[in-house]
């Protein structure tokens, strides 16, 4: 049989799982409930009604046996199904707090009022009310029943009169529901023998709530029952990726907010060189792979490989290590990452080059580097992505360890054996034919555009300092159609967004310009464009290089165009992924949040509109007007940091302010208002704010 048949009381169940020998939480987790759930489950309970039977899984864990690197015995029992359930009896009868998605943690409060039997969830007003109990975990504290139940009545009597009849009455209730630690739940447990998939399907069947099980859920359930502590630290990693941290290091990143199963991918990978986690799953429960097998000596030898390979996942130097090489790809922030597999599996193939092979940091940043750039720009870990990351792995099979060279060099023999010359003549070309926003081919190109440390097209404000990922502004750097939407629909007949939006037909540029372009033919706005920008020669040269223009492009019909500077873009991309190779190239990011123009700490009379502009603070192109004297004078922010007012151009608002008024003195920041979130406001009142943000203490990165 795969399975039998129990029955439990709630109080057996509790005390069990506060023992160790039933795991909780266990596959599902964590807990996420409402507490109005909970409060009916109560209620369901107290009336009598029945509430589903529960899930068990006999674990391989013998009777006795320890968990890694504690004394706490190793559970009996895993949850398949009623984790929610036991969760909200235990959380309540214990009075403990629970752990919500988001990791953060909470109480759950349920009220009863024995008067009527009416369970609710705590809040102000029942706080106030004598009628209820506001908190039934007190009726289960040791030693505290007894004293609730007087408590509780000597409130009430407070509030009013209560005979006798009526205190017998109250004092029923609550025993009744003090009582519910003897319902009995009907329990089904199924056989050690059970594999993973069995239970997967029968999970499946037998849930309403539609959830379906993989392998990492199960090898996070093998952790909570052989090594729970290795289990929480690496949900206490994950959740402190989530948010910056203040005074201390931390995970914290602008790339990803990894979840346990993802950061348990990488793990699996350093320490079996498995990506298949089916495989790994069968290790860990001490299997032999061919023979099928078992015995706690080889469990606790996996084991111990799998917590030497987490100490390494998990060390915050090599993580921050790591994400150095994809600020050097070019890629500044999770906006320009279409597979976080990407990241998972250069993590790892980082961590074999430092741990096992002793790679020295600075040439593992430039090859890691160029394989993530190398896997994220041709999807390398989507689809078949498991079978294709141990392709990878087995390549270094006869690499001895400590063999740094050898190791550089597989990778990069396989780096050059995919992007060979029809990759980036060809391949690259074709798959930039395409309208997707985030299409790896595109977010190829712009990172191309921050190794080159590009400037956006016709401007002097650099792309990766437009990218930072710390900084969400209305306006800034946009993605321009270079054949304008309204000319292309009105001028020649394209009504198909997929053509108008190709990727080829896209440039970055400050914003303003975008809307100055509006619906010109290329022939019309490109020469004045080009000539208002006052570029340099060389400088425009540089423009048209790295934003992949062809000669005279504004003159070409529209397919014509679009398949030019497919070859044009990859050329781009071409050139600067071979930097990435070059021990020279050392590329200097500012800070997010931090624009490298912007100084550590700005005064109130050394402020500039430069420096609003790098905060986010003011917007290239803001209008700037006259609230209070009448004239009204309407003005430009340039990208310069500069006033354009009537076709002259002022270096601050007070040359520009006392400009309109005709006097040689007077408060230009005071004097020009902008348009905010908030409303109209003085230029001055963001100056203050640029300098609030800049006496701040620092947050760490």
């Amino acid at each position: 049989m795969l399975f039998s048949d129990a029955s439990y009381t709630v109080g057996n169940m509790v005390e069990a799982i506060e023992r160790g020998d039933i795991a909780l939480p266990d596959i599902q987790r964590p807990f996420v409930w409402q507490a109005t759930k909970v409060r009916s489950l109560f209620d369901s309970m107290y009336k009598g009604f029945p509430v589903g039977f529960l899930l068990f899984w006999k674990t391989d864990a013998d009777p006795g046996a320890r968990q890694i690197g504690t004394g706490k015995t190793a559970p009996q029992y895993l949850i398949v199904d009623g984790q929610q359930r036991l969760t909200s009896l235990y959380a309540v009868m214990k009075g403990v707090e629970v752990l919500r998605e988001d990791y953060s943690t909470n109480r759950i409060r349920i009220a009863f009022r024995p008067g009527d039997g009416t369970f609710a969830v705590t809040d102000a007003a029942i706080e106030k009310d004598p009628e209820f109990l506001p908190d039934i975990s007190v009726l289960w504290a040791p030693g505290n029943f007894r004293q609730a139940i007087r408590g509780f009545l000597a409130r009430l009597a407070g509030k009013r009169e209560v005979d006798q009849e009526e205190r017998d009455l109250l004092d029923d209730a609550l025993h009744r529901l003090h009582d519910l630690s003897g319902y009995l739940f009907k329990v089904v447990e199924l056989s050690r023998a059970v594999n993973e998939e069995q239970v997967a399907e029968i999970f499946v069947r037998i849930n309403s709530e539609g959830v379906t099980l993989n392998q990492a859920d199960f090898i996070l359930t093998l952790m909570s029952v052989f090594w729970e502590k290795g289990r929480r630290e690496l949900e206490d990693f994950c959740r402190a990726a989530k948010t910056p941290a203040h005074g201390t290091a931390s995970p914290f990143n602008w790339y990803i907010q990894p979840q346990p199963p993802q950061l348990l991918r990488v793990t699996v990978a350093l320490a079996f060189r498995r990506a298949v986690l089916k495989n790994v799953y069968t290790l860990l429960r001490g299997r032999d792979l061919e023979s099928g097998s078992a015995s706690p000596q080889s469990r606790e030898a996996q084991f111990e490989t799998l917590e030497a390979a987490q100490a390494h996942v998990l060390n915050l130097t090599h993580w921050h290590e790591f994400l150095l090489c994809l600020e050097r790809a070019g890629f500044r922030g999770s906006k320009m990452i279409s597979s976080e597999n990407a990241i998972l599996f250069s993590y790892a193939l980082w961590l074999f080059g430092r741990v096992h092979y002793g790679v020295p940091i600075p040439q593992l940043r430039e090859i890691i580097a160029r394989w993530f750039f190398m896997t994220h720009a041709t999807s390398r870990y989507s689809g078949a992505f498991e079978s294709q990351a141990e392709r990878d792995f087995a390549l270094l099979g006869v690499v001895a360890p400590g063999d740094a060279h050898a190791f550089c060099d597989a990778l990069n023999g396989l780096i050059d054996d995919t992007l060979t010359n029809d990759f980036w003549t060809i391949t690259l070309p074709n798959n930039l034919a395409t309208s997707a926003a985030k299409s790896p081919a595109l977010m190829a190109y712009i990172a191309a555009l921050n190794i080159h440390d590009a400037p956006a097209l016709l401007s002097r404000v650099r792309v990766r300092t437009r990218l930072d990922p710390a900084v969400t502004a209305k306006k800034g750097i946009e993605r321009h159609h270079l054949f304008p939407r309204k000319y292309l629909r009105g001028t020649l007949g394209l009504t198909e967004a997929s053509k108008i939006n190709q990727i080829a037909n896209m440039a970055l540029v400050e914003w303003y310009d975008n809307i100055a372009i509006s619906d010109k033919a290329p022939s019309d706005y490109w020469p004045a464009e080009a000539s208002e920008a006052h570029l340099p020669p060389a400088e425009l040269a540089k423009h048209i290089y790295v934003h992949a223009l062809p000669d005279d492009w504004h003159e070409m019909d529209y397919p014509t165009f679009l398949s030019a500077r497919r070859h044009l873009m990859a050329q781009v991309t071409r050139g600067a992924f071979n930097l990435l190779g070059q021990h020279s190239y050392q590329p200097d990011y500012p800070v997010p949040g931090k624009p490298d123009s912007v100084p550590a700490s700005v005064g109130v009379f050394e402020a500039g509109l430069s420096h609003l502009l790098d905060l986010a603070l003011l917007n290239v192109g803001a209008e700037l007007v006259d609230l209070q004297h009448g004239t009204d004078a309407s003005a430009v922010v340039t990208a310069e940091g500069k006033i354009e007012l009537e076709g002259h151009v002022f270096d601050n608002p007070t040359g520009a302010a006392c400009a309109v008024l005709d006097v040689k003195q007077c408060d230009g920041w005071a004097f020009w208002h902008t348009g905010t979130d908030e409303g109209l406001k003085p230029l001055a009142d963001l100056r203050d704010e640029l300098v609030r943000r800049m006496t701040r203490p620092e947050t760490p990165a």
